[in-house]
């Protein structure tokens, strides 16, 4: 659940729907969207400023096609009455959006996608003190019938509790997966006792972030020859096994991979295998 939206436990980001050096056309990404929903995925995790490949981590963060929400639509609409579509506003070409920008970006994703309210919309922060201003402004057009939920993405737990003192929080998105991204595992606890969705970025690439492809570990190859799964099957299953608040979002340009993502939810680990992959850690 995200709020009071039922969605299945592994839905598909669109940051990488351009394909990892971004050889893939709109129509491509369209075909894959559209495939996506005939596997059944009912949750689609979106930005404005997707998709984005290659270079640095802080190019890719604030520039990027600027073309995802407008392939959502062109694919998908008029929309599936289960389809959730989350988005996030904060970064721009020119660094984060200034409290007063947040409502024109706001705006630029419902005409982009299509809609006359948006089901989830994160605050994407970075490098803020405090995120009570910008949240702030989010939760007026949540008030005003623009937004029906409210998250927070690359937040510490200090940003957390702000933001719940001004409006309902419903999920959280912080990089975290096998043996990366450890330090959040405090948040993501927080985000199970206080029902919000943990809903973890970089789960499959892990330490590689932006540069994409999957992760390897010795151990967690050992597990997938275990299962005759693939290695990115495995990191999401792990990601699957740390609650049940928790939610995936793998990314891909490929139909192949797409397929083996939404497979990756009938994995069942065994204690032991968790185990081994909970002892892995970065940080």
């Amino acid at each position: 659940m995200i709020g009071d939206l039922p969605v299945d436990r592994i839905g598909f980001g669109t940051k990488r729907l351009a394909g990892g050096s971004g050889q893939h056309t709109q129509e491509q990404a369209i075909a894959l969207l559209r495939h996506a929903v005939e596997l059944g995925v009912n949750h689609l995790d979106t930005a404005d400023f997707y998709p984005s490949y290659g270079g640095s981590e802080r190019s890719l963060e604030f520039t990027s096609l600027g073309w995802a929400n407008e392939v959502v639509r062109r694919a998908l609409a008029p929309y599936p009455e289960d389809l959730v579509i989350a988005t996030k506003v904060g970064p721009t070409e020119a660094g984060l959006a200034a409290p007063d920008q947040l409502r024109a970006l706001v705006e630029a994703d419902l005409r982009n996608l299509g809609r006359d309210v948006l089901d989830v919309v994160y605050l994407r922060q970075h490098g803020l003190g405090s995120v009570a201003e910008h949240f702030g402004v989010l939760a007026e057009l949540r008030d005003k019938g623009l937004i029906r939920h409210l998250g927070l993405s690359n937040v510490r737990m200090h940003h957390i509790a702000e933001a719940q003192a001004i409006a309902p929080v419903v999920a959280v998105q912080n990089r975290y997966g096998v043996g990366f991204g450890r330090v959040n595992d405090e948040l993501l606890d927080l985000c199970g006792e206080q029902g919000m969705a943990f809903v973890p970025f970089f789960a499959v690439t892990a330490a590689g972030r932006e540069t994409g492809g999957v992760a390897t570990d010795d151990a967690v190859l050992a597990i997938a020859r275990e299962h005759g799964a693939t290695p990115a099957q495995i990191r999401i299953a792990w990601t699957l096994s740390r609650g049940d608040h928790v939610l995936a979002i793998p990314g891909t340009g490929s139909l192949d991979h797409l397929a083996e993502n939404v497979a990756a939810g009938d994995i069942r680990l065994s204690p032991e295998q968790i185990a081994v992959l909970d002892s892995l850690r970065d940080d």
